[in-house]
């Protein structure tokens, strides 16, 4: 007998008490889209790591036994996001629960959250480079930002604005390990921040959107969070990166306004009913 429920999404991500990023912003994200948020923890934080001080508690040990429960349970998800994963262990474990809770329905994108601005975090390894690229067989989405798809398919990060050609022939590429959707994030030009948005059979877009202050801790999160429930919803891919995008900008000239600290991220919650 099957139970009527809303969509389903389960994200795993660490959940982080202050700060904006993560879990915290997935969950109300999620939920104002009419899609059940379900999160599998990789961490626990206080805080997150760009604050000087900080409690983190590793869930690693406890991820397989959470698995378990959801299994025995017999639930099952529209959309499965993967966000920051802390050890090669923990993407193994990942790739696990891909096998067990994918179904012919459901979409997964995968945030490969590995660095910024041409380095990678000081947390990741040459085994965890390799394990993202395993886990990229199970994505049918992919957000990677320039520093991401380049270490990816291990090419040089460039010291210039790429051109069109040159960001679809990286898309096609990030393709063939799986993912049908890439989406390039956070594409600096000017002063403007472009998506490039790519679809296997589709011509190519573009999303610009006018750079507004500073980088903010949980931007990525956000804009994943919006793209993946669009998604669920039955939203053209294109159409849900500029919903992100614009709801990025709107909520980051807010923030500005308002005199938030950087490291406090984005103040979403103001316009948490804007988002369908």
């Amino acid at each position: 007998m099957n139970v009527p429920r809303q969509k389903r999404m389960a994200v795993v991500n660490d959940i982080t008490g202050f700060g904006r990023c993560s879990v915290a912003v997935a969950l109300p994200i999620i939920s104002a889209m009419k899609i059940q948020c379900c999160p599998l923890p990789t961490a626990i934080l206080s805080a997150h790591t760009g604050f000087s001080k900080f409690f983190l508690d590793d869930y690693t040990m406890r991820m397989r036994d959470y698995m378990r429960n959801w299994e025995e349970l017999g639930i099952d998800f529209d959309g499965i996001c993967t966000g920051f994963l802390g050890s090669a262990k923990q993407i193994d474990i990942v790739i696990e629960f891909l096998e067990k809770f994918t179904s012919n329905h459901t979409t997964i994108i995968v945030d490969p959250v590995m660095g910024d601005y041409g380095k990678l975090y000081s947390s990741y390894t040459q085994e965890m480079c390799q394990e993202m690229k395993r886990l990229l067989n199970y994505a049918h989405v992919l957000t990677p930002n320039l520093t991401e798809a380049c270490r990816l398919l291990d090419i040089p990060y460039p010291d210039r604005v790429l051109t069109a050609q040159e960001l679809e022939h990286i898309a096609q590429n990030l393709c063939t390990y799986g993912p049908r959707k890439v989406v390039i994030t956070g594409l600096s030009d000017g002063n403007n921040m472009r998506n490039f948005v790519y679809e296997q059979g589709k011509p190519y877009k573009i999303i610009s959107m006018p750079k507004i202050g500073e980088d903010r801790s949980g931007t990525g999160d956000v804009f994943v969070s919006i793209v993946a429930a669009n998604l669920v919803n039955g939203i053209d891919f294109a159409v849900a990166v500029e919903k992100a995008a614009n709801f990025i900008s709107k909520t980051i000239a807010y923030t500005v306004k308002q005199n938030i600290p950087v490291k406090y991220g984005i103040c979403f919650e103001e316009y948490l009913t804007d988002l369908k």
